[in-house]
C-alpha cells in the first residue's frame, strides 16, 4: 500500500457528522481531541472548524490508522496544527500530558468498532472470515487474546461474559457447548467458534435477528480489550481535561456503552447529594458537567439508509461547568 493511502477500511463514512459538529460548537482557535481517530472522517471537519489558530489532537492505537489519518489531514485540512498520539484513550491522561496542552475545548469519542484493524481478517474480529482467534486491538500491549478466554475461562465466567457483554440470551447454552468442545480439542479459529455458537443456539432462534455469532463475538472482544473499563477511564480523564464551557461528545453503538456514558454524565451533573431529610446541604457537592442531551440523538432515516452503521448510534453530549 502506498504510504498514507486510504484503504477501503479507512473510508467509512463518519456517523452523524453534522450532529457532532453542531453539538461540539467548536470555534476558530479551539483545541479539539478526537479520541477515536480512525480514518479521520470526523477530524478533517473539526480541523477545518478550529483553523490555523486551533489544534487538533488525534488518538489511535493503530499505526496504519495514524499514518492514513495524517496524510488525509495534510490534504484536506493543511492549515490546522495537528498532534497525532499513538495509544488507547483509556490512557488519555498520559497522552495529553505528552502533548503538552493545558486543556481541551472539545472531545469526541466514536465508540464504533469500524477501526481498520477490525476489518483485517487475520486479526480474528470477524465471524465472516476464518482466522486465528485473536481480537486484540493492541497486540503489542495486550497478551490476553480471544483463544485464551474461550479455552481457559470456566463455564460460569464464560456465561457471564456472554450474557452481560453480549446480551446473549443463550449464554449458558453456548458456554456449556464451549466447555464440551474444548475437552476434545482447543477452539482455535473464528470458524471453530462460530460452529460452537451455532450448536449452542436452538435452530429456530438462529433463523432470526442477524448472524447468530454477532453477540458472542462482541462479548469476547469486550472482555479481551477491557473496553468498558477503558471507556470509564477515558471519560473520567476527558472530564478532567475539558476547559470550562468545553464539550464532550460520545457516539455509542450498544446499550452497555450508552449506559456508562449516561450514568457518568448524570452523576457528574448532580449538585447536592445529601439525604432529603437533611434540611441544609452539608456535602458541598457541586456539579462538574451540564448534560446537553437529555435524550440521546439518533441518526435520521436518511442517514441510516445511506450508512447502515448509523442505525444503532446514539450521541450524548455534556458541557464542562
Amino acid at each position: 500500500m502506498e504510504s498514507g493511502t486510504l484503504t477501503p477500511a479507512f473510508r467509512h463514512e463518519p456517523v452523524m457528522l453534522q450532529e457532532v459538529l453542531d453539538t461540539l460548537k467548536l470555534k476558530r482557535g479551539s483545541v479539539v481531541c478526537d479520541c477515536t481517530l480512525g480514518g479521520a472522517g470526523h477530524s478533517v471537519k473539526m480541523a477545518a472548524q478550529v483553523g490555523e489558530d486551533g489544534l487538533l489532537l488525534g488518538v489511535d492505537q493503530d499505526d496504519m490508522a495514524l499514518e492514513a489519518a495524517a496524510a488525509r489531514l495534510e490534504r484536506e485540512a493543511p492549515g490546522t496544527p495537528t498532534k497525532l498520539l499513538k495509544g488507547n484513550f483509556g490512557d488519555l491522561d498520559k497522552l495529553l500530558c505528552s502533548a503538552e496542552v493545558p486543556g481541551v475545548d472539545g472531545f469526541l469519542f466514536d465508540l464504533g468498532v469500524s477501526s481498520p484493524q477490525l476489518d483485517i481478517p487475520g486479526r480474528g474480529f470477524s465471524y465472516n472470515e476464518d482466522a486465528p482467534l485473536d481480537m486484540r486491538m493492541d497486540p503489542g500491549n495486550n497478551t490476553l487474546n480471544a483463544a485464551e478466554v474461550i479455552n481457559t475461562y470456566n463455564e460460569a465466567d464464560l456465561a457471564r461474559i456472554l450474557r452481560v457483554y453480549g446480551e446473549e440470551k443463550f449464554s449458558s447454552q453456548i458456554a456449556r457447548e464451549i466447555v464440551r468442545r474444548r475437552e476434545t480439542s482447543p477452539i482455535e479459529t473464528t470458524g471453530d467458534f462460530v460452529e460452537v455458537i451455532k450448536a449452542g443456539i436452538p435452530a429456530a432462534a438462529r433463523r432470526h435477528g442477524g448472524h447468530p455469532a454477532k453477540r458472542s463475538f462482541q462479548a469476547i472482544r469486550i472482555e479481551v480489550n477491557h473496553e468498558l473499563e477503558v471507556l470509564e477511564r477515558g471519560l473520567e480523564a476527558a472530564i478532567r481535561w475539558t476547559n470550562p464551557k468545553g464539550r464532550i461528545c460520545v457516539i455509542s453503538y450498544h446499550s452497555l456503552e450508552d449506559r456508562i456514558v449516561k450514568h457518568m454524565f448524570q452523576e457528574m451533573s448532580q449538585g447536592c447529594i445529601c439525604p432529603p431529610e437533611i434540611p441544609v446541604c452539608v456535602c458541598g457537592h457541586v456539579p462538574t458537567l451540564k448534560v446537553i442531551t437529555r435524550k440521546p440523538l439518533v441518526a435520521s432515516p436518511q442517514e441510516v439508509e445511506r450508512n447502515p452503521r448509523a442505525r444503532s448510534a446514539k450521541i450524548r453530549v455534556a458541557m464542562r461547568l
